[in-house]
C-alpha cells in the first residue's frame, strides 16, 4: 500500500490516507464491542425470560451500555426449555469472539446437562433464576458458573421449615421428574428427617401432564392422609394441578407450599382468582418486591428507568415474573463492577478470565435491590461449595398471589 501511495498525487494521497485511516481503524473500533448472551426459554416461560432481559438492560442502561470504553449489546437465544438446543446456543457463543458472558433463564435442566461443557470451555455463566443445587458446584476447582438466585441446596429446607412452623406434619412431595425435582427431593426429605418426619409419599410427574393424571395424583395424596403438598414444578404444570384441584371435592383440596417455578409464566393470569380462592397456595421468593412499601430510593430509581424504557410498564404490577428482573438487575450490577475492576483488553479469553477473578474478589460493595452485596462470590473449591452463590437462606421468604394477581411477600 505504501508503494501505491508514493505514486499518486498529493490530492490523491490525502484521499487515500482517509480511506486507509478508515480501513485500519475499523478493526480497532470493532474490538471495542462485546456481547452478552441470554440463553433462556422465550416460548413456554416467556414472562420469566423477558423479565430477565429487562433487568439486564436496565442495569446496562445506567452505564449507557458502555463499560471501560467497550460497548455492550444483549443477544437473546431461545432454547425452548431444551438442553440440546441450549448447547447449540452455547456453541454459537463460543464461536463468537465478541461474546463475553452468558445469562441463563428459569430452567435448571439445560444448565445441569451442559455444566461440563460450560466449565470446559470457560464460558462465564451468570444464573439469575435456575435453582438446582448442583449448578454452581463443580466436580473440580474449575467452575465458571455464578448464581444470584435461590439455591436448592437450602430452598427445600426453607420451604419445609416454614411449613412445619405452620403445624403441617404429613407432607406429600409432588415433584417434576428432572434434576431440579430430584435436587429438592433430597433437601426436603433431609429437612424432614431432622424433625423425625417422613413424607406421606413422593410422587413424580413429567412436563406436559394432563389434567386427569393431575387429578389422580391429587386423589392419591389425600388417600395417603397428607395434610400439605410440597410442589416443585413450573408454571405450565402448576396451572394443570391447580385447575385439577379446583375441580375436585372440597375434602380433597390440600394446602400447597410450592417452589417458585409457578411464577415464571402466566400462572396468575391463567388461573382465575375464583379458581384460587379456596386453595391455600404459598411459594418461595427472595426478599424484595417492587410492590413492597415503602420503596427504597434505589427501587424508585430503577422502576423509573424501567417504566421510561418499556412502554408496557406503567405500574409495579406490570413487571411480570419480577424475580427475573430483580435478580438479573442485581447480578448485572455485580458484573459491571467486576468488568470495571478487570480492565478490559479486547482479548476475549484474557477478559473472561479477568472478570471471573474479579467476581471472586470484588473489593467494592454493590448496592442492589435485594441487598448490598459485600464480596458476594469467592474462589470456588470443594471445601467452599457456596463460593459462587450470592444469596443465602437468610434472603428467602414465602409469598402468595393476591386478588390483583400481584405477588405479596410474607414476613418471616
Amino acid at each position: 500500500m505504501l508503494m501505491v501511495l508514493l505514486n499518486i498525487s498529493n490530492k490523491g494521497k490525502f484521499a487515500f490516507c482517509l480511506v486507509a485511516l478508515f480501513v485500519f481503524s475499523w478493526p480497532i473500533s470493532a474490538q471495542q464491542r462485546y456481547r452478552i448472551y441470554l440463553d433462556a426459554d422465550f416460548s413456554s416461560t416467556q414472562a420469566s425470560s423477558n423479565s430477565i432481559k429487562q433487568g439486564i438492560e436496565v442495569a446496562l442502561a445506567e452505564e449507557n451500555f458502555q463499560i471501560n470504553s467497550f460497548i455492550f449489546e444483549l443477544v437473546t437465544k431461545d432454547h425452548h426449555g431444551n438442553s440440546l438446543r441450549s448447547k447449540r446456543n452455547l456453541e454459537a457463543f463460543v464461536s463468537d469472539q465478541r461474546g463475553l458472558v452468558v445469562f441463563s433463564g428459569l430452567h435448571s435442566p439445560p444448565l445441569l446437562a451442559n455444566k461440563e461443557f460450560i466449565n470446559r470451555n470457560n464460558i462465564l455463566m451468570l444464573v439469575p433464576w435456575a435453582a438446582a443445587g448442583p449448578i454452581t458446584r463443580s466436580g473440580d476447582d474449575e467452575n465458571w458458573i455464578f448464581r444470584l438466585s435461590i439455591d436448592d441446596s437450602n430452598a427445600g429446607t426453607f420451604i419445609t421449615e416454614q411449613a412445619l412452623k405452620e403445624g403441617f406434619k404429613k407432607p406429600l412431595l409432588l415433584l417434576e421428574n428432572t434434576g431440579w425435582g430430584r435436587s429438592n427431593e433430597h433437601t426436603m426429605t433431609q429437612a424432614l428427617q431432622q424433625k423425625n418426619i417422613k413424607p406421606s409419599n413422593i410422587k413424580w410427574f413429567n412436563w406436559g401432564l394432563g389434567i386427569n393424571q393431575a387429578k389422580l395424583l391429587l386423589r392419591e395424596a389425600k388417600l395417603d392422609n397428607s395434610d400439605v403438598i410440597f410442589f416443585v414444578g413450573n408454571a405450565n404444570e402448576g396451572k394443570v394441578f391447580i385447575k385439577a384441584m379446583a375441580e375436585l371435592e372440597s375434602d380433597i383440596i390440600l394446602p400447597i407450599r410450592s417452589h417458585w417455578g409457578i411464577t415464571g409464566g402466566n400462572f396468575a393470569e391463567t388461573i382465575s382468582v375464583k379458581q384460587r380462592e379456596n386453595i391455600d397456595l404459598q411459594f418461595i421468593q427472595t426478599r424484595f418486591s417492587f410492590l413492597t412499601q415503602p420503596k427504597t430510593a434505589l427501587a424508585k430509581q430503577v422502576f423509573k428507568q424501567a417504566s421510561s424504557r418499556y412502554s408496557m410498564i406503567k405500574s409495579p404490577s406490570d413487571i411480570k415474573a419480577q424475580t427475573g428482573f430483580i435478580h438479573a438487575y442485581d447480578l448485572t450490577k455485580i458484573l459491571i463492577e467486576a468488568i470495571k475492576s478487570a480492565s478490559l483488553s479486547g482479548d476475549r479469553e484474557r477478559d473472561s478470565q479477568a472478570i471471573k477473578e474479579a467476581l471472586e474478589n470484588l473489593q467494592n460493595p454493590v448496592k442492589g435491590l435485594i441487598k448490598t452485596y459485600d464480596k458476594p462470590f469467592s474462589q470456588y473449591s470443594a471445601s467452599n461449595a457456596n463460593a459462587h452463590e450470592a444469596l443465602s437462606i437468610a434472603d428467602y421468604v414465602m409469598a402468595y398471589y393476591n386478588d390483583n394477581n400481584n405477588i405479596v411477600l410474607l414476613k418471616k
